[in-house]
């Protein structure tokens, strides 16, 4: 097979897009990217995704909400590691904000960070192994990376702390780091 893409015109490209759209969901954005790689004439992308909009396969709300949903129930991973997971697929931020504010209305964030520190330290010790101060500012920061506030993850971590005054200087660098006072 040669490096070139075949170029594809209207037909051609619907049918693309469908089969995209049969593998997995898309945003609207990524499949825009995906098509305009494989389109003969950047018009015919816009005529296929309004009909995919008026078929109702393409609707961003729709997939926003489940994405963040499953963020939450199958990663189990904080607010802003959703937005940015949804913002990585290319969708317009107050949609993507506004799905994850719906999917984690009535999530208990400090649950989900023991449920967290208990999947990713299944097969250790969480109160020997977090007594250790550089293992206890890896979990935090791990814990930021997955999205969780740093209070919650604090209050959380302080439980483990043999220390807990170790973790009152990582909220200082936090809060540095992110401009805060």
């Amino acid at each position: 097979m040669s490096g070139k893409t075949k170029r594809l015109d209207l037909e051609g490209l619907k049918k693309y897009a469908l089969r995209a759209l049969g593998g997995r969901a898309h945003s609207l954005g990524e499949l825009r990217d995906k098509l305009m790689r494989r389109a003969a004439s950047a018009g015919d992308v816009d005529a296929v995704i309004a009909q995919l909009k008026a078929h109702g396969y393409l609707d961003d709300r729709r997939y926003a909400e489940s994405v963040a949903a499953a963020q939450l129930e199958n990663r189990g991973v904080g607010e802003a590691r959703a937005l940015n997971e949804l913002r990585k697929r290319r969708l317009a931020p107050a949609v993507a904000q506004k799905a994850v504010t719906s999917a984690y209305a009535g999530a208990d964030e400090v649950a989900l960070i023991e449920a967290w520190l208990r999947r990713k330290y299944r097969n250790t010790a969480l109160d020997e192994f977090l007594s250790e101060p550089k293992n206890l500012a890896s979990a935090y920061r791990r814990l930021r990376g997955a999205g969780f506030t740093s209070g919650n993850s604090l209050r959380v971590l302080k439980r483990f702390a043999r220390e807990p005054e170790i973790l009152d200087a990582l909220e200082g660098e936090d809060d540095a780091a992110t401009g805060r006072e």
